[in-house]
């Protein structure tokens, strides 16, 4: 199992920035692909980012490419999300998950861990 935490929500205007970061427990990291999800209130949990175990690989969902970028850093157990040309319709709460079966994944299903989340609210 691994435990995660995220960080660095908040209130921005729309076109800032922010950084979001995803802390994992454990030295067992490197075994885990990574995914950035989100959730607004009414909405359903909708896929944001994946990254690969070794992060050579990654996914985005078309609402999101080309603003935002994810990384990470194994040694670390970290993993960032970086947000530019922010949107109102970006507020929501994002959260950090894992799993260990799959190089990587899209679907939520298929990811075993996740952290409590972080706010994130854009104003127009």
């Amino acid at each position: 199992q691994v435990q995660l935490v995220e960080s660095g929500g908040g209130l921005v205007p729309a076109g800032g920035s922010l950084r979001l970061s995803c802390a994992a427990s454990g030295r067992t990291f490197s075994r885990y692909a990574v995914g950035w999800f989100r959730q607004a209130p009414g909405n359903e949990r909708e896929f944001v980012v994946a990254i690969s175990r070794s992060g050579t690989n990654t996914d985005y969902a078309d609402s999101v490419k080309g603003r935002f970028t994810i990384s990470r850093d194994n040694a670390k157990n970290m993993v960032y999300l970086q947000m530019n040309s922010l949107k109102p319709e970006d507020t929501a709460v994002y959260y950090c998950a894992a799993q260990a079966v799959y190089d990587y994944s899209i679907l939520a299903n298929e990811y075993s861990y996740w952290g409590q989340g972080t706010r994130v609210t854009v104003s127009s």
